[in-house]
């Protein structure tokens, strides 16, 4: 599967730490590798966001996907990514 960042969340990318960028990188390339990257992922409920996440350490990354592109649409810590804007 293909990755795709929005400009949202290559933003959130940018204000995070370098340590923590790096592992996120790390581990969503490990994620993109695997046959079926949407396994280690869990389907939102109730959220507008996006369909599914990735838990990464301390934080989320929410994304949509179809059938060869998962699209990126937000990184950020856990307390932060479900609240309402």
């Amino acid at each position: 599967m293909q990755a795709k960042f929005t400009n949202r969340a290559l933003k959130d990318l940018k204000s995070i730490d370098k340590v923590a960028q790096k592992r996120i990188l790390k581990k969503l390339k490990f994620f993109f590798d695997s046959p079926d990257p949407l396994a280690y992922a869990k389907q939102l409920s109730e959220f507008n966001d996006g369909d599914y996440r990735f838990r990464i350490g301390v934080y989320r990354v929410v994304f949509d996907a179809n059938s060869q592109i998962i699209t990126i649409l937000r990184i950020q810590h856990r307390r932060e990514v479900y609240r309402k804007r």
